[in-house]
């Protein structure tokens, strides 16, 4: 059974490419396992609703801290393979793809009988060259490069935000990492999935001759100045006053902010209120409505450098219609 793994930083559209491949007309019965970083979810709750079956696994890295939950929902999913035709698994932006990869030929089972059909990176095309650039200790590892150098199919995202010549020099970037991969250029993830499913693109002995060691276990670290602060808190956001925290927040504290995403409920709104944010960018839209009884609960995670949960939690309670 082919297996797709989608990675890519902060921010990159994993979950938007996610939600296209869902969306699709094309017939295939698909089993989604998500990863995030921190304590709360959100993506699974921006994935559409969908007859796939769809595993949630938050709280840590696919790549190391849970990686044995990686390996137990295969099985589960392996047992009961006559309910779906593939399998497709959206890691964590701060997951380092090579021991996710390794998990297909290290484990018995899993290795006979399920296929890496391709590792697929997106990639932010306004906010790359930022992450690559990032200087970090010496036994710590850039999720960034290890995410594009090993990528099977590179779609390389929003390419609106960036000018021709700033697009070409991410290509450049791109190519003195990782020479052999296939980059797609996207806006919104918008690509086609017979260039991304099936591809058959994972090459074990490929991989081996580049990285001899790949099969080893890899004494895996994480930055660990990048830490992740989420909050659930009750009651109604008044729209002016979290408009001016917003902006003051991105202007003080945006370039240690690499992600933050949240479902809120508006004062006056019917629906969900969605935020996405990567750096000083943001993004806010209307979703679904809120379902009959379902608690209108802000949810609202924030992933950086120099996060302060305790000044987040104040600051976003003034934000409410009664603020607490």
């Amino acid at each position: 059974m082919p297996v797709t793994v989608l990675t890519g930083f902060l921010g990159s559209g994993k979950t938007t490419l996610l939600n296209r491949i869902l969306n699709e007309e094309h017939g295939m019965r698909i089993a989604v396992i998500e990863n995030e970083f921190g304590e709360i979810g959100i993506d699974d709750a921006l994935v559409i609703d969908a007859q796939e079956e769809i595993f949630e696994m938050n709280n840590g890295c696919i790549c190391c801290t849970v990686r044995g939950d990686l390996i137990r929902i295969l099985g589960n999913l392996m047992s009961r393979r006559d309910r779906f035709d593939r399998i497709v698994i959206e890691t964590t932006g701060l997951a380092d793809p090579a021991p996710v990869a390794q998990t297909f030929f290290v484990d018995e089972r899993v290795r006979d009988e399920l296929d890496l059909d391709a590792i697929v990176t997106l990639v932010d095309a306004r906010h790359i060259v930022w992450h690559l650039d990032d200087e970090r200790p010496e036994e710590v590892e850039n999720e960034a490069i290890e995410q594009l150098a090993f990528a099977d199919r590179i779609v390389l995202n929003k390419t609106d935000l960036v000018s021709a010549d700033e697009l070409e020099h991410v290509v450049q970037r791109i190519r003195s990492i990782n020479a052999l991969a296939e980059i797609l250029p996207a806006t919104y993830a918008d690509v086609d999935l017979v260039e991304i499913l099936d591809v058959g693109a994972f090459d074990l002995g490929r991989v081996l001759e580049t990285d001899p060691m790949f099969l080893e276990d890899l004494d895996h670290q994480h930055d660990q100045s990048v830490t992740s602060v989420g909050l659930e808190i009750a009651g109604e956001v008044d729209e002016g006053r979290l408009n001016r925290w917003m902006s003051w927040l991105l202007a003080n504290q945006g370039v240690d902010i690499f992600r933050m995403k949240g479902i809120l409920a508006m004062e006056g709104v019917s629906d969900r209120v969605v935020f996405q944010g990567v750096h000083m960018l943001l993004d806010v839209e209307t979703d679904r409505p809120w379902g009959a009884g379902e608690e209108r609960i802000n949810r609202l995670v924030f992933i950086g450098r120099n996060l302060d949960r305790e000044a987040l939690r104040e600051q976003f309670s003034s934000c409410l219609v009664e603020a607490v």
